[in-house]
């Protein structure tokens, strides 16, 4: 039992709310009291305390779609000439750099990443995993560093056959398995991943149908959608219709399933995820890296499109996704008025939110008596009115990750003024480290075989 007290308390709940001077009781995880800071401390004196000393309380950030064994990239060569397009780094960085790892870079790559999130206030993830000489297990590797940390995450494992049929149908059985081991667990959950229409036969989609129908359960999907036009090029090519079309062909669209990216897709796709509730996800930093172009996120928002921001493996600062989108959209189409700070803080909070309570129910995302107690601190003085209809252009030209002071989950203190409590950043940096030398030697052995290596 906690009790927060001296906060300025950001609600994200519908409507959004800002309450100076307001204190949280907190038991068994969950926020069973929000009131002035005065009443509460008289109504529970003997519990522990937590002040919050005139800092805003939010909902910690939740990311839509991030890749943890990512991380292993950061300050990597990729041989040769620079990759021309985004087919190129696929096949030159990531489908080589994901045969490199193991057991133990996997468990880094992920710890590192949420010592990231926890400093960065980012509380639930839904990671997207590919590790294809390391598969059978490679969840629960990831689950148990989750786990560690204290912060919630729902996790796949990416289907391909670009691997073979034998590692695609052991990346399907391993979706299965851990989905059906994690049903019932507070903080993580399971899904099934697929890589993208471009590397998935027909054959592989009626094994998946197979696989979910033997389960007895209609477990949601995590694919990419249109990231590049090579994605459409090579669906019209092979099945005669477009991305968005051939997963409904095989039912895999519907609230619940997330379609990341969605940069190249037309009216009539647009129209089809809007009718099943498909959820979209928004990389922008990503998109911009990876030069694909920008997703029509005003055309999707006016559409009633469901849209969440991810960071497709970037930094889980998600403040900085919010800032990106919000300039991106702007300078692609040389209008001012895209990308609305209202719409962006919709796609990142609301929307983020209630994708989140489909795996862990509806009372995580903000804040109210009942919301799971998964908050955060952040030291933002402001020098202009601060409202709850203004809040989203503070983030975007004020907030920054360093402001964070404290991460909560569940209850439980993750960080507390900056200090991390349940994970030691300096051991997992020396330890990631160690592994270093090992994986990038393994990716220049699989770059020197791969196809435009």
């Amino acid at each position: 039992m906690m009790l927060i007290t001296n906060a300025t308390v950001v609600t994200w709940g519908t409507p959004n709310q800002v309450l100076t001077d307001h204190a949280l009781y907190i038991s068994d995880g969950i926020i069973r009291a929000v009131g002035n800071t005065s009443e509460l401390v008289t109504k529970y004196p003997a519990e522990e305390r937590l002040d919050a000393r005139g800092q805003l309380v939010m909902p910690g950030s939740i990311c839509a779609h991030t890749h943890f064994y990512g991380a292993y990239a950061r300050g990597m060569a990729i041989p040769g000439a620079p990759p021309k397009d985004f087919p190129e780094i696929l096949q030159r960085l990531w489908w080589t750099l994901d045969k490199a790892l193991d057991a133990d870079s996997v468990r880094a790559s992920a710890l590192v990443c949420l010592v990231d999130a926890i400093k960065h206030g980012t509380t639930t993830l839904f990671d997207h995993h590919a590790s294809p000489n390391f598969i059978d297990g490679s969840l629960d590797v990831i689950a148990q560093a989750v786990e560690q940390a204290g912060v919630r995450a729902v996790l796949c494992y990416e289907v391909s056959d670009r691997d073979g049929i034998e590692k695609a149908d052991a990346g399907l059985t391993e979706n299965i398995r851990f989905i059906n081991k994690m049903r019932q667990h507070p903080r993580v959950r399971g899904m099934i991943g697929l890589h993208a229409s471009m590397t998935l036969s027909d054959e592989t989609f009626i094994r998946l149908l197979n696989a979910r129908a033997d389960n007895g359960h209609d477990d949601p999907i995590h694919i990419h959608v249109a990231e590049h036009e090579a994605d459409q090029d090579d669906s019209l090519r092979k099945y005669g219709k477009r991305v968005v079309h051939r997963l409904a062909e095989y039912e895999l669209l519907g609230g619940g399933n997330i379609a990341a990216h969605c940069v190249h897709i037309d009216q009539s796709e647009l129209e089809l995820l809007v009718q099943t509730g498909m959820t979209i996800t928004h990389q922008p930093r990503s998109n911009m890296n990876n030069a694909v172009g920008a997703m029509p996120l005003d055309m999707m928002m006016r559409a009633g499109a469901f849209a969440c921001l991810g960071n497709d493996g970037f930094s889980n600062a998600m403040w900085e996704e919010w800032k990106a989108a919000y300039f991106l959209h702007k300078v692609t189409s040389r209008d001012p008025r895209s990308a609305n700070g209202a719409d962006i803080a919709q796609m990142a909070t609301r929307n983020n939110a209630l994708l989140a309570s489909l795996f862990f129910g509806d009372n995580v995302g903000w804040i109210g008596v009942g919301a799971a107690a998964d908050l955060i601190f952040v030291d933002y003085h402001p020098f202009t009115p601060f409202t709850a209809d203004n809040i989203a252009w503070h983030v975007v030209f004020g907030f920054e990750s360093s402001m964070v002071t404290t991460t909560i989950v569940d209850g439980r203190v993750l960080m507390r003024d900056r200090q991390l409590l349940t994970l030691d950043e300096a051991e997992i940096a020396r330890a990631a480290l160690a592994l270093a030398p090992g994986v990038w030697e393994r990716y220049q052995h699989y770059a020197a075989i791969a196809p435009n290596g």
